[in-house]
């Protein structure tokens, strides 16, 4: 069924109501690290203003340190978002499109009561030539707010494979409304097919393979669509851990593939020391990554579980399931010793 297959063990204490946060802490900060990178373009927007004036900046690509740099100098004219006092507190902000989960965020300071702040700001990405000019750059315009109720002021977006390299000049650009596609929240990431089954405890009999303790099957079969980061495809493998354990035992992962959107990966991975009480407190990520020399990049994912925020009596921000993914772990459960299968939207995590 499959041409490489690996087996660990659950590790974690199923009787321990209230595990230690410690545990596992500096292992969840490279998930939360990621989490918290693939916000909305438009996120926080409560404002309902109109986008107005202008902005001043410039576009640069350091050859020898190799990074994109942008200029941000001024903006004129923006929209007054507290008429009472007749002010605004903007800052700009900075993507690289499609896949703003990979590059990040940058933003200015933020410049307070003006409609015609001053920056002289460089945002920078690492990133190299050929890998920018497939991206978009999406730079957009916000008022401030305290309690992080951010306006929305207006954005420009650029295509970088048209764009003039030999123009480092600043020029002024006009701010329109958000564009229809980011506002619609279209993020395809992929869609992965897989298969899975849970073999309870006991449950085969007197078989010599019979296992002692019940075990989770996670058949990676392959993922198609995958975000192009570079012109010659993406080069990508799949991590997957049993949460809350993130410990070396419990992270595995499959082959890198090279050069293809389309990866076929048909790996196996088998989980040992299952209680089928545990299924309802356990949750399977299995994250999609771009592999470079420096540092990998991630695609999309999917987190099998019952998503009800709870594991073992914890609140927990991992157990978030789509209702997909839910209804793909329901029927795991429903149905021992069977192969479920199933294709399922990446996304980000």
């Amino acid at each position: 069924e499959s041409d490489t297959a690996s087996e660990i063990s659950f590790q974690f204490n199923r009787h321990k109501k209230t595990p230690s946060i410690g545990s596992h802490s500096s292992d969840m900060a490279s998930v939360s690290s990621v989490s918290g990178s693939v916000l909305s373009v438009y996120s926080g927007d409560f404002g309902s203003v109109d986008a107005q004036g202008t902005v001043e900046f410039a576009l640069d690509y350091d050859e020898k340190n190799r990074e994109f740099q942008v200029h941000v100098s001024q903006c004129k004219d923006l929209a007054v978002v507290d008429e009472k006092k007749g002010r605004s507190d903007p800052y700009v902000k900075t993507y690289l499109l499609p896949d703003k989960a990979r590059m990040g965020k940058r933003k200015t300071s933020v410049k307070k009561r003006t409609v015609n702040p001053i920056y002289n700001e460089v945002l920078r990405y690492k990133i190299e030539k050929m890998v920018l000019l497939i991206q978009k750059l999406n730079l957009s315009v916000w008022h401030n707010d305290p309690l992080g109720r951010n306006s929305f002021l207006g954005e420009i977006e650029i295509d970088l494979a048209s764009w003039d390299w030999s123009n480092r000049k600043l020029n002024w650009y006009p701010l329109k409304p958000r564009s229809l596609s980011a506002v619609n929240g279209v993020d395809h990431r992929g869609v992965m097919s897989l298969s899975i089954k849970y073999v309870p405890p006991g449950s085969l009999g007197k078989r010599p393979k019979n296992p002692p303790s019940g075990e989770v099957h996670i058949w990676v079969r392959d993922i198609k669509d995958l975000l192009q980061l570079r012109p010659s495809g993406v080069d990508s493998f799949v991590k997957c851990y049993v949460l809350p354990d993130t410990s070396k035992k419990s992270y595995q992962k499959t082959r890198v593939i090279k050069r293809d959107t389309n990866p076929v990966f048909n790996h196996t991975i088998v989980y040992d020391g299952f209680h089928t009480e545990d299924l309802k407190d356990a949750c399977v990520e299995l994250t999609v990554w771009d592999h470079e020399k420096l540092t990998n990049h991630f695609l999309g994912g999917i987190r099998l579980g019952l998503g009800t925020g709870l594991s073992y009596g914890m609140c927990v921000d991992w157990m978030d399931s789509t209702q997909e993914e839910v209804a793909f772990w329901q029927e795991m459960m429903l149905a021992a010793n069977e192969w479920i299968e199933g294709l399922l939207p990446l996304r980000s995590l």
